[in-house]
């Protein structure tokens, strides 16, 4: 009498079962997976933390038309911010909301307010908005000096009006200079390969632990991989003035430089504060950096009475209260000699 096929089907099924128990993923699949569920752990932690805080910044902006006697014309573009007290704070770039005739926020939840504009900065692209709530979701700002390259980073904002969207990378370099859309070089900025489309502008930066370490600025067209971050402590003392002041009111110098380590020779030599110092990498004809005998390829250990590790040390010294006043700048010069030069900046040229 033939079998039911039922039972050969029962038969197959638990062999299939008893297979699968024996195959055991080995200690090394296991170890990858622990490290891969651990990544993914970091991530969504992150985005749980953060995510709340991120919004949608909406603008309306009237643009000049192309043809001559056509009236001007109103274009709408979108950005990403973050805010960063409960009153309704938030740091975006100056390039989203630069010319704006209304500013627009939208929050993670799908609340919506006005935003004002506190003060934007051109030389950092950086600005602050405010909107008329209390309560908010706020994130954390970390530290960019404590940043290394390769370290995992994430970024979040509303590409291409895809909003809260989260892309993951690494730190791909520091200390690289960008110039902003006014033409003016934006010094000591991070490069990432997380990745930025239009949209992003404005959004954080956030290392593992959830701290924003930058906002994010540009991307380098028609490159893949290629996207960059104002430092978040280039962002925290910005934007301290400009919810104080509105404005960013610097001295000028007239020099580019670039953070660089220093030699632990030259550290013991000099008996040198920091470890690292600014490189002048190129000093401006006419300015006072001229003026005052710096060049090219100076390293520049002190300003004031002030040791300079970073060109963030520069900036946070070179305010308006240093205008038209002599400044004593300690260089090393072909890394053997140390030079003491009288500087005098003045305001920022328009």
């Amino acid at each position: 009498m033939p079998r039911d096929s039922s039972d050969f089907f029962l038969k197959f099924l638990d062999s299939a079962v008893s297979a699968e128990a024996e195959a055991k993923p080995t200690p090394e699949v296991e170890a990858g997976a622990d490290l891969l569920d651990a990544y993914s752990q970091a991530v969504t932690n992150v985005v749980s933390a953060v995510g709340p805080a991120v919004v949608n910044i909406r603008v309306k902006k009237k643009v000049q038309a192309r043809h001559r006697g056509t009236p001007p014309q109103e274009m709408e573009a979108t950005g990403s911010g973050v805010i960063i007290t409960p009153d309704g704070y938030i740091i975006t770039n100056s390039h989203v909301v630069e010319g704006a005739r209304t500013i627009e926020v939208g929050l993670p939840d799908g609340s919506s307010y006005p935003a004002k504009l506190v003060g934007q900065d051109s030389a950092t692209d950086l600005a602050a908005v405010v909107v008329p709530a209390s309560g908010l979701p706020i994130a954390r700002l970390g530290d960019s000096d404590k940043l290394r390259v390769g370290q995992l980073v994430i970024a979040i904002g509303n590409p291409l009006g895809f909003q809260s969207t989260v892309t993951t990378g690494v730190i791909s370099a520091l200390g690289r200079s960008l110039r902003s859309q006014t033409g003016r070089l934006i010094e000591n900025v991070i490069q990432t390969d997380a990745a930025l489309n239009p949209g992003n502008s404005g959004g954080p930066l956030v290392d593992s632990r959830g701290a924003i370490v930058g906002i994010n600025t540009a991307i380098i067209q028609f490159a893949q991989g290629i996207c960059f971050a104002i430092p978040v402590n280039t962002a925290r003392w910005v934007v301290s003035l400009l919810i104080r002041e509105g404005k960013v009111t610097r001295g000028y110098l007239g020099i580019s430089g670039q953070t660089v380590p220093l030699p632990a020779r030259v550290v013991r030599f000099f008996n040198l504060e920091h470890t690292t110092a600014v490189h002048i990498m190129g000093v401006a004809p006419g300015s006072p950096a001229e003026a005052g005998g710096l060049k090219e390829g100076d390293i520049i250990i002190s300003v004031g009475q002030d040791g300079v590790a970073s060109v963030d040390d520069i900036h946070r010294m070179l305010t308006k209260d240093v205008i038209g006043k002599s400044v004593n700048v300690v260089l090393l010069r072909g890394w053997t000699t140390r030079l003491e030069k009288s500087v005098v900046p003045a305001e920022v040229p328009e």
